[in-house]
């Protein structure tokens, strides 16, 4: 199965995990840290007031899936892509959806994080150690400064997945 397959596959498994732990809003509102959110925890552009249809959630979901895989993509080797199964894949694009990719001395993600280092999760996967990169999951689990049972829940649904594709 060629990369761009299996990264389609994930983003199709990726969808009702990011659909259950978001949760779709139609109309806007301010998330647990204060950004105005809409759909299933699409913040671009969001303005409290907006409304948006189910089509229009479904198609901010699945934008936000591809730029996460994007992000994947980018900055996970492709040897190691290859080797995944699409389960573990669809962990990580879970998890990139909800953090993106962060940004050097603003926020924490997947990529990078507010001291400018890249994440430890990011770091074992260019090493193609996944199991240990799954593992990672488990830390990703504050907000804003603070811990989220919501998140905790997720994090341990996308480890469980990860994981799952290990076997």
């Amino acid at each position: 199965m060629s990369i761009k397959t299996r990264v389609a596959a994930a983003i199709l498994i990726a969808t009702p995990v990011v659909s259950y732990f978001e949760g779709r809003n139609l109309l806007a509102y301010l998330d647990p840290v204060g950004i105005p959110t809409i759909c299933d925890g699409w913040t671009y552009g969001v303005r409290l007031g907006d409304v948006a249809t189910d089509a229009e959630c479904d198609e901010k979901t699945r934008l936000a899936l591809e730029e996460a895989a994007r992000t994947f993509e980018r900055w996970v080797p492709a040897k190691v892509i290859a080797a995944m199964d699409t389960k573990s894949i669809a962990a990580f694009l879970s998890m990139i959806y909800n953090t993106g990719p962060g940004k050097p001395g603003v926020k924490d993600g997947f990529v990078w994080l507010k001291s400018g280092r890249h994440s430890t999760m990011l770091l074992h996967l260019q090493a193609g150690r996944i199991e240990p990169a799954c593992a990672q999951l488990s830390y990703w689990v504050n907000a804003g400064g603070r811990k989220f049972r919501g998140l905790e829940r997720r994090r341990a649904a996308e480890r469980e997945l990860c994981e799952a594709g290990l076997q």
